[in-house]
């Protein structure tokens, strides 16, 4: 997949009210992103949580979180993100977490996202290359799946 596909460049706010623009925003040389499309899809974003404070931050790997919404919402981008930010006490995770407004196609496609009802989790390295995907609550399987990505291709034994 390294090349395939690419994270889309995207305008974004992190919860502090700044602008980013991912993929330029993702800072470690390997980056966890998870897109999420529904407030109650949060809940998968949280089922990976101990995995990510633990197993991928001790790997290097940073995670953001990339709620989605249609432009519809814009208007309501203060009181949404707000809400959002105040639910959020820890300043790293409200930098982290990065919101998009505006036609969902445009992450969607690039993505290759045919599933707005679960997250879908992306592994993208330093410049915006996508290395692996996985989506859905957390799966032991996907993210050894998802470190070993991380870590690269192993020389050949035997």
């Amino acid at each position: 997949m390294p090349g395939q596909v690419r994270f889309p460049r995207l305008d974004a706010r992190d919860l502090t009210g700044e602008q980013r623009w991912l993929p330029d925003a993702f800072t470690g040389d390997h980056n966890l992103v998870f897109v999420a499309f529904r407030r109650q899809q949060q809940a998968l974003i949280d089922s990976w949580g101990p995995w990510v404070g633990s197993q991928a931050a001790a790997a290097g790997i940073r995670a953001y979180e990339v709620p989605v919404l249609a432009r519809l919402w814009a208007p309501f981008r203060p009181m949404i993100d707000g809400g959002m930010a105040g639910a959020i006490q820890d300043l790293d995770t409200r930098r982290s977490t990065l919101t998009v407004y505006g036609d969902v196609r445009r992450v969607t496609v690039p993505l290759g996202i045919t599933d707005q009802s679960t997250v879908s989790v992306f592994l993208v390295a330093r410049g915006g290359d996508v290395v692996d995907r996985a989506s859905g609550a957390f799966d032991e399987q996907e993210a050894a799946r998802l470190l070993a990505a991380a870590a690269g291709p192993r020389p050949a034994t035997g």
